[in-house]
């Protein structure tokens, strides 16, 4: 089991997070309604998913939910090929109403990065390194 074919975010108001992830930063997908019972984005590689927080928990485990509080240890990340896209990604959040935790800048391991998080609190990194390569997905190669 080497692979992540899909991230699903449990969202607490999905017409909120569809309208954050398609119509504010441009994420593709074939819903068209406001208030569809799921949605999933056609990215390149690993998808990602919306579905209702509650109803994630009780798939999970229907007679006992799990209901996580605060920063779970996981984020998710877009990989620029620039420092000036981590910028334009950033600025897209902002007017798209994401919460900026972490101004893009100069940082420890050498590359150029900032944090914000979506309408549900996921927290997101974009960032960039010069020596980053790309495959013909759009995925960082990490070797």
């Amino acid at each position: 089991m080497n692979r992540i074919n899909l991230i699903t975010l449990g969202v607490k108001n999905i017409s909120q997070s569809l309208k954050f992830y398609r119509d504010g930063l441009g994420f593709e997908t074939s819903v068209k309604e406001d208030n569809p019972g799921i949605v999933f984005f056609k990215n390149g590689g690993t998808k990602l998913a919306l579905y209702p927080f509650d109803e994630l928990a009780k798939d999970i485990n229907e007679k006992e939910p799990p209901v996580g509080k605060g920063f779970s240890g996981i984020t998710l990340a877009y990989n620029a090929k620039s420092a000036e896209e981590v910028d334009q990604i950033i600025n897209s959040v902002e007017h798209a109403g994401g919460k900026i935790i972490k101004a893009p800048q100069r940082v420890f391991w050498g590359g150029y990065s900032g944090y914000f998080s979506d309408p549900d609190g996921y927290y997101w990194e974009v960032a960039y390194a010069e020596s980053w390569n790309f495959d013909e997905n759009d995925m960082l190669i990490i070797e």
